[in-house]
């Protein structure tokens, strides 16, 4: 099946200066996946990248096979940006009008229920909305657009934890029932956890791990010992922190290692404030979740 997603050298620069470069990666059709890094890391500049918002400086990023935005890919493409560009003059009603008047394959009874479950009003103009219910309006757009892809830029970030809920289920619903690839960036690492299945973490303008979750997470230990332990092989370790008597170590394999270590497989949390924490290195990840792509590069 041709990938959502792939990218090869892939690279953006803004005046002088790269908030992406070097990145190559392969997001597979039908995955829901995570986009994680710190403020500033090129989340942002990758999903505008893949919704052919902007045009890469250097490399390449096919979206399911296509190297540039060709009329069929963009219908088949839903993007959400984190300002949630909307017609503030518009109401809800005429917005969803608008959206059902523009795309000729368009789902009103998703798009109506995302609008109903935050109780808008129709005649509300946009401008008179909170953040969090431009954002519902702009799920609601996307979502009916019944986008074979779905690109979401921080799109939790002003809602309350009930409109979390409810949308998130919509998603992973859209994705099992319609197999819509999903990719959404987020900084709030527990809405992720139990629903994203495939993983890009972005760090410093490159992509520092990447794979499918569960692999990811299989080729990693979290390690807890006494601080005295013996030194772990430096090449696989990504965090050694020591608290009084005791060491916690994450490192890059799923083989058991020699010391007085207790192990256990990290969670999504562990693990990417595991990497967060540390300095990216040039180091390439050698874990099984990355042998086919060796996604672990330092910027440029």
């Amino acid at each position: 099946m041709t990938p959502a997603l792939e990218a090869a050298g892939l690279g953006r620069r803004f005046r002088g200066d790269w908030a992406l470069r070097d990145c190559d990666f392969t997001v597979p059709a039908g995955r829901i996946c995570g986009v994680v890094g710190p403020n500033g890391a090129g989340k942002s500049t990758l999903l505008s990248l893949a919704a052919r918002q902007l045009s890469a400086t250097e490399g390449e990023l096919r979206v399911f096979g296509e190297p540039s935005g060709t009329p069929d890919e963009r219908a088949r493409v839903a993007y959400v940006a984190q300002d949630k560009p909307l017609y503030p003059g518009l109401t809800v009603a005429e917005t969803l009008r608008m959206g059902r008047e523009l795309n000729p394959a368009w789902d009103h009874e998703t798009a109506q229920r995302i609008v109903d479950q935050g109780e808008l009003r129709p005649k509300a103009r946009i401008g008179s909305l909170s953040g969090g219910q431009r954002t519902r309006v702009s799920l609601a757009l996307a979502l009916g657009r019944v986008p074979d892809l779905l690109l979401l830029d921080e799109p939790m970030a002003d809602l309350d934890p009930l409109a979390r809920h409810q949308l998130m289920g919509t998603l992973m619903s859209a994705a099992a029932e319609r197999g819509t690839t999903i990719v959404v960036s987020s900084h709030i690492l527990p809405e992720l956890d139990g629903v994203i299945d495939h993983l890009l973490l972005v760090q410093r303008g490159g992509i520092r791990l990447a794979g499918d979750l569960d692999d990811v997470l299989d080729g990693h230990q979290l390690l807890t010992g006494p601080a005295e332990a013996a030194d772990l092989p430096a090449d696989l370790v990504v965090e050694h922190r020591v608290g009084g008597r005791r060491a916690t170590a994450l490192v890059r394999t799923g083989e058991p290692l020699d010391g007085p270590w207790e192990s256990e497989r990290p969670s999504l949390e562990d693990l990417l404030l595991g990497y967060l924490r540390a300095p990216a290195d040039p180091r390439p990840d050698t874990t099984p979740a990355n042998d086919q792509h060796r996604n672990e590069k330092a910027a440029a």
